[in-house]
């Protein structure tokens, strides 16, 4: 069923020539349509898009960083996005630049499904009870040693009960986006991005238990700095701050997804299997 389209946010990676060319295409088009068009970096804290301001799509010319910016930018009105690939193979991506005029138009007719992808809200609770710091996670939140040579010990609570203490090098809680970016390169298991489950995998621990566990969504991770020594946050691969001892954090599923516009039937799949050489048999 197609869609009235009255407004569309363009967000684009501001070190690419051929993004900044595709969106100065797509901006004349859409404007041609009569469609009103946000433009705005990934780099600008104040870009010109407005989280106030309503849009019928996001379309993202980059890779997947750009996307997972978006995503942010976004927020939780489940604005559907659409990522068109300008870098290289990625998994969040749908478009190759060649096919954009050809995608926006099965848009518009409609001939597209949306994709809802798992969102952690990652709430951070400072032991003096300061102030609740919040964001949203599309791929992780990664809890992570500030000192070359010393672990950290990080106590994993599960729907209210307390699981184990990690000693370890850090920490990864991610979604099944998440899956083939940094707990993938930390042995964690490929899932499915279309299912709803939280990962747990420890960093390099310093214990027989090296496991990831998968989870399901209705069972919040807390996560909290025991132990003497501080620990970096970051939430889908951005710096966000520097944990003390005492302080904790509480992941749990978002009650708004991400909304990927899919024009393409088991993409993810073949892009794994790109990804890793895959042959036929």
């Amino acid at each position: 069923m197609s869609k009235v389209i009255k407004s569309v946010l363009l967000v684009t990676h501001p070190h690419r020539v051929e993004a900044a060319t595709a969106a100065k295409e797509l901006n004349a088009l859409l404007t041609e349509k009569g469609i009103q068009v946000f433009s705005t970096l990934t780099t600008l804290d104040i870009p010109e898009y407005k989280q106030n301001e309503v849009v019928d799509l996001a379309v993202v010319l980059g890779g997947d960083g750009t996307m997972l910016r978006a995503a942010k930018m976004v927020g939780e009105r489940a604005v559907p996005i659409m990522g068109i690939n300008v870098g290289l193979l990625g998994y969040l991506t749908e478009v190759e630049p060649p096919a954009l005029i050809e995608a926006l138009d099965a848009f518009f007719a409609g001939r597209h499904s949306l994709e809802r992808r798992l969102i952690l809200d990652v709430s951070v609770h400072r032991s003096g009870g300061r102030n609740v710091d919040r964001y949203r996670s599309l791929n992780e939140a990664s809890f992570e040693k500030l000192t070359a040579g010393h672990t950290v010990r990080l106590e994993v609570s599960i729907d209210g009960s307390t699981f184990t203490t990690f000693q370890a090098d850090g920490l990864i809680v991610a979604t099944p986006t998440g899956s083939t970016a940094y707990s993938l390169s930390a042995r964690g298991p490929v899932v499915s991005p279309t299912m709803r489950a939280v990962l747990v995998t420890p960093l390099s621990p310093h214990m027989l238990f090296d496991r990831t566990l998968v989870l399901g969504p209705d069972e919040p991770v807390v996560v909290e700095v025991t132990g003497s020594r501080s620990v970096g946050l970051a939430v889908d691969g951005e710096f966000v701050g520097e944990l003390a001892p005492g302080d904790r954090v509480e992941c749990v599923e978002s009650a708004t997804p991400a909304v990927f516009v899919r024009l393409y039937p088991d993409r993810f799949h073949q892009v794994l299997k790109s990804k890793f050489g895959l042959a036929d048999r």
